[in-house]
């Protein structure tokens, strides 16, 4: 595993550093092209030196047959379906662009291509080249939604290299020419004006540029110039989303998009790596191989996510395949699902959309020398986390995660100081996560724009009564107060402070928040406060889908037949309160069964000389 720096000066010099300093090299030009790019197909993610690795292990390594057969399982379900057409389904959770048909097309590229790759069916070849022709046909592939284009125009490149010309000729002058005019033309307005996403620093980028580069390869010998050009931006505009993995890997978007984006770069490290030898850059990022500890921990012992900045609480396909690119790399057993991909195929189901290029890259892994996943870690940058879990083998199933960061970033929430907390199987402090973007799209709500008085932060899910932190005389927080880790220290006994001051700009004169794991079943939660002239009320709360039972001095919780105590340490003479958000808020809102906020309110006019502490304690039995 990558060792954990301790020394906080140090990793904020590392950011700084790494964002101002650290570039990708970039050397492409129409000679650079000529001259580096491998010639014989295939050459994206395959090459010949990968797949000779990739045969060995097919004939050898039991990992690799099991997953090549759930890529065969996966293939011939692809075969039972209608073409890819371009009908949006009429699903009212589906979102109102080509998204998901691009993204369906990639995995049928990915099942079927990878299967001929191996086996040469001819079968295969002809339903290959009919989807690549109904795609080719559609009459966009939606630029004004760049992400669709870019996954759209990355499956049409796979899809021409893994058959490596044997598709006719027809079909590839068509994919070809769908390339240049439906994939990378419009991503050059006639205005002149760069896309937004071309320098942007959130998954858009890394989608939208790997989909670019794929495209531009596939096209290089028709059209130099235009490849070169494309590719020469995309790889200088992937420097500003790799920028953000910096000091130790915390992806800022959160675990879900932390598995996208990544998987994106992954699939981009892979593609030069097989056409030119190199990946100029990209995974000696600063923070990205360390984010595979990111990807990791992110999980917790229940096999939920830490899904706070629009996550789920269930992993995505794909985040398998994205840390076994890590596992090809570091040779760090950890990051290889092995319990997963060792089932049956029916057993393992639908598979990741990379599956068939991720393949190729787990095939790469030579193990060397794997340690403990480490039981406290901390991500800096723009959306700080720290997380603790059980020592060894964990058998109380502890797992906590906390957070700073502000509601502006992409993605983000007004969740400054929050927390979740599991044990014995049970996650009983817990994020709302996401919801449907279909749904609020459909609805003409504005979930986008991120101001202080956005419709965004109308929703339960978006705002922070909604989440467990402080509020403030029933108030906001501040969309763009950046809340830091300030404080961490490792060991069976770790602490992390937040600096939530900038949270509360206006509201509070400071507050920082520590979080203290004090033994194997518990957690306590230390807020100091400073008022201002202006506060009123400070209320301390809790979200969870447990019983909630009042006692002196706190609460005791129950659920799926296990318990946990709530103490109020600093202010037992305060009885706590419990508001009932089943059902929650609005009509919009995410429905959550059983969800309720704890709420511990502590009026100012109690804190001598306007400077308090809160303090909670949660333990186990």
């Amino acid at each position: 595993m990558v060792t954990l720096r301790s020394d906080l000066a140090y990793a904020q010099l590392s950011q700084n550093n790494a964002n101002q300093s650290y570039q990708l090299n970039n050397p492409i030009s129409v000679p650079y092209l000529k001259k580096n790019l491998q010639k014989a197909q295939p050459r994206l993610i395959l090459n010949q030196a990968t797949e000779k690795r990739l045969r060995e292990k097919l004939q050898t390594d039991p990992l690799i047959q099991h997953i090549y057969q759930a890529i065969k399982y996966n293939a011939a379900s692809v075969l039972a379906m209608d073409l890819i057409t371009v009908d949006i389904p009429d699903n009212p959770r589906s979102q109102q662009n080509q998204l998901g048909i691009s993204r369906d097309f990639l995995y049928r590229i990915n099942m079927l291509g990878m299967v001929y790759f191996v086996e040469k069916n001819p079968d295969i070849l002809q339903r290959l080249n009919e989807e690549v022709i109904a795609a080719c046909n559609f009459p966009t592939w939606n630029p004004k939604h760049f992400l669709d284009v870019g996954e759209m125009s990355l499956a049409i490149a796979l899809a021409l290299d893994w058959t490596a010309g044997k598709l006719p000729k027809s079909t590839i002058s068509l994919a070809k020419k769908s390339l240049i005019e439906k994939g990378i033309m419009p991503s050059w307005p006639e205005n002149g004006e760069t896309p937004r996403w071309v320098n942007g620093t959130n998954n858009w980028n890394q989608v939208c540029n790997a989909g670019m580069i794929a495209a531009s390869i596939a096209i290089a010998e028709e059209n130099p110039e235009l490849a070169a050009k494309t590719m020469k931006r995309s790889i200088e505009g992937m420097n500003h989303a790799l920028a953000a993995y910096a000091p130790d890997g915390a992806y800022p978007e959160g675990a879900t998009y932390w598995g996208y984006g990544t998987m994106f770069s992954a699939v981009t490290a892979a593609m030069l790596e097989s056409a030119f030898g190199t990946d100029f850059g990209i995974g000696d990022y600063p923070g990205f191989k360390e984010s595979a500890n990111f990807g990791l921990l992110t999980t917790a012992p229940s096999k939920l996510l830490y899904n706070y900045a629009d996550s789920p609480d269930v992993p995505e396909l794909y985040t398998d395949f994205t840390l076994s690119w890590f596992a090809s790399k570091t040779g760090d057993r950890n990051y290889l699902n092995t319990k997963r991909f060792m089932q049956t195929p029916d057993e393992i189901g639908k598979i990741s959309r990379l599956a068939g290029a991720g393949l190729v890259w787990t095939a790469q892994f030579e193990e060397k020398e794997s340690g403990l996943v480490q039981s406290a870690w901390k991500g800096e940058g723009a959306n700080p986390i720290v997380i603790f879990t059980g020592q060894g083998e964990n058998k109380e199933g502890y797992y906590f995660g906390g957070k700073g960061g502000r509601g502006s970033i992409s993605h983000g929430n007004m969740d400054a100081g929050s927390f979740i907390f599991e044990l014995n199987g049970v996650r009983w402090v817990i994020d709302p996560g996401n919801q449907s973007y279909g749904v609020l799209s459909r609805a003409g709500f504005d979930l986008w724009n991120r101001c202080q008085e956005c419709d965004r932060w109308k929703l339960l899910t978006k705002n922070n009564f909604g989440h467990s932190t402080i509020s403030v005389d029933n108030k906001r927080h501040k969309v763009d107060g950046l809340a830091t880790l300030v404080d961490f220290k490792g060991g069976k006994k770790p602490e992390a402070t937040f600096d939530l001051t900038p949270t509360f700009a206006g509201q509070l004169k400071s507050a920082a928040r520590k979080f203290i794991k004090d033994s194997p079943r518990s957690i306590i939660i230390e807020d100091q406060i400073e008022t201002n002239d202006a506060t009123k009320l400070i209320t301390w709360q809790l979200m969870t889908q447990a019983d909630i039972e009042l006692v002196d001095g706190g609460a005791v919780l129950t659920q799926d037949g296990k318990t946990l105590k709530l103490e109020n340490l600093s202010h037992p003479e305060f009885n706590l309160s419990i508001v009932s958000l089943d059902p929650a808020p609005l009509q919009l809102d995410k429905q959550i069964e059983n969800l309720k906020r704890i709420e511990l309110r502590i009026p100012s006019w109690v804190l001598e000389e306007n400077k308090g502490e809160i303090k909670v304690r949660l333990s186990g039995e």
